[in-house]
């Protein structure tokens, strides 16, 4: 399947969003660890605003950036992340496990694993389809398969958006997210404006593992974050050929050509 990226946008350590981090994706600045914070949700009412919790601002603000200029009212959304709203679980679980313990629809209602596409789509006026997919580390490479075969199929535009925040304990010793990451493109399926176009293809067989350090290491501590080697070939405009981890037996197989 084939596409072309246009909008981007990323939101980690270090990375405070597309444009104050292309040139460090790129390798043309350099890279230091500092934590990353989500604005308020610029899109939302007061009250949504309010209920947001910090993992779907996250989000929202990868997706606000990357649609800059689209008609976000109609574009289709795929939202993929590991863990959904951890925070919101975890503090969920706690309340049952405690006599008395009481849960507020507020959190009931973000903890849906499309709480963020949700919010997404109040705040952009859209009633275009959305699709919010799991996929535990393979979660960006199921949610850019998903966005491509629906570009192939639909010939629309496609907001992709990847995110991921730690996960509060118990749960943190069972699943490792070291810091809070989100990556959102627009996949279209024409290539004016685009930066590049983009190739996926099925392989059998694991993704082979490298050591990693400074930057492409985050890919390690976020399972969004895997969406770094694309990113860096997007910020370098180079061509790539990048092989990304899906399933145990399995793997996508990305082709980047620079436009």
């Amino acid at each position: 399947m084939r596409c072309f990226v246009g909008g981007l946008s990323v939101l980690g350590p270090g990375l405070p969003g597309w444009s104050a981090s292309e040139p460090v994706l790129a390798g043309l600045a350099p890279w230091s660890f500092a934590e990353a914070a989500a604005p308020p949700p610029a899109l939302l009412g007061p009250a949504e605003r309010r209920r947001a919790g910090a993992t779907v601002r996250f989000a929202l603000a990868a997706a606000l950036e990357a649609t800059e200029g689209e008609d976000r009212a109609a574009i289709e959304t795929v939202f993929a992340s590991a863990n959904g709203d951890g925070a919101v679980i975890g503090a969920m679980m706690a309340a049952m496990h405690e006599p008395g313990g009481a849960i507020s629809p507020t959190q009931f209602h973000n903890s849906v694993h499309n709480a963020a596409a949700g919010y997404w789509h109040i705040a952009a006026g859209s009633t275009a389809p959305s699709l919010s997919l799991g996929g535990h580390d393979g979660a960006f490479a199921a949610g850019l398969l998903a966005a491509m075969s629906s570009v192939a199929a639909g010939a629309k535009p496609i907001l992709l958006c990847a995110y991921d925040a730690p996960m509060p304990p118990p749960f943190d010793a069972v699943r490792r997210t070291d810091f809070a990451f989100a990556a959102a493109m627009v996949l279209r399926v024409r290539p004016e404006g685009a930066r590049a176009e983009l190739e996926l293809a099925y392989r059998e067989g694991a993704a082979p593992f490298a050591p990693s350090e400074g930057l492409d290491a985050l890919a390690e501590g976020n399972a969004a974050a895997r969406a770094l080697p694309l990113l860096r070939a997007l910020a370098g405009r180079r061509a790539a050929v990048l092989r990304l981890p899906y399933l145990d037996d399995a793997h996508l197989e990305l082709r980047v050509a620079p436009c």
